[in-house]
């Protein structure tokens, strides 16, 4: 795979491809939307899954950049995420949010309701969303079911950052990414 996608280096930092993801629209098997809310960790901070090393459950953290990495949160939820910076480094960027544009009624049957605001608003509620499980762990992002589109030549995405959400370590690095005035966000941004 290309290291660019949407038009980004998937090899820089994860912080770095945090941010410029937002607004970056992603589809799974064509449902999905415009990315609106993503959070960045490395192995060199105590919060990422890579930080004590590769084990059978993150090993795909490690892989090459632009592949997904895909794990169950508290044994109850789907989290997605996309690997970043060199093969063997362990970064990778978690998808948050996205203001779901494509698939909207498949997504209603999966989530069970229609406000377009709880569709994809949370890693959990959107993996469930799009359909993804552990079988989408370690797939390049470059091909199916994964498309990533860059936004439109010139549009503007305004950025906010802030602190992450739900963890107790390295709790001050402002990692987390939001589009500026989403409604689509799981939380708003502090």
């Amino acid at each position: 795979m290309d290291k660019h996608l949407a038009g980004i280096d998937f090899s820089a930092p994860s912080a770095e491809v945090a941010r410029r993801l937002i607004g970056v629209t992603m589809l799974v098997d064509g449902v999905g939307g415009r990315i609106v809310e993503t959070e960045a960790y490395d192995r060199t901070e105590p919060a990422a899954h890579s930080f004590n090393g590769p084990t059978p459950r993150n090993f795909s953290m490690f892989g090459p950049p632009g592949r997904s990495y895909v794990y169950r949160s508290h044994g109850l939820h789907w989290c997605l995420n996309f690997v970043c910076r060199e093969e063997g480094h362990g970064a990778g960027v978690l998808i948050r949010a996205l203001e779901p544009l494509a698939g909207l009624e498949r997504m209603r049957e999966r989530r069970g309701l229609d406000d377009p605001r709880l569709l994809c608003s949370g890693p959990g509620r959107l993996c469930q969303a799009l359909g993804v499980t552990r079988e989408f762990n370690n797939l390049a992002l470059d091909a199916a079911p994964f498309a990533l589109l860059a936004p439109e030549a010139g549009a503007a995405v305004a950025v906010l950052a802030g602190p992450r959400i739900g963890i107790s370590k390295a709790v001050e690095l402002p990692w987390r990414f939001g589009l500026a005035g989403s409604r689509f966000l799981s939380k708003p941004m502090r």
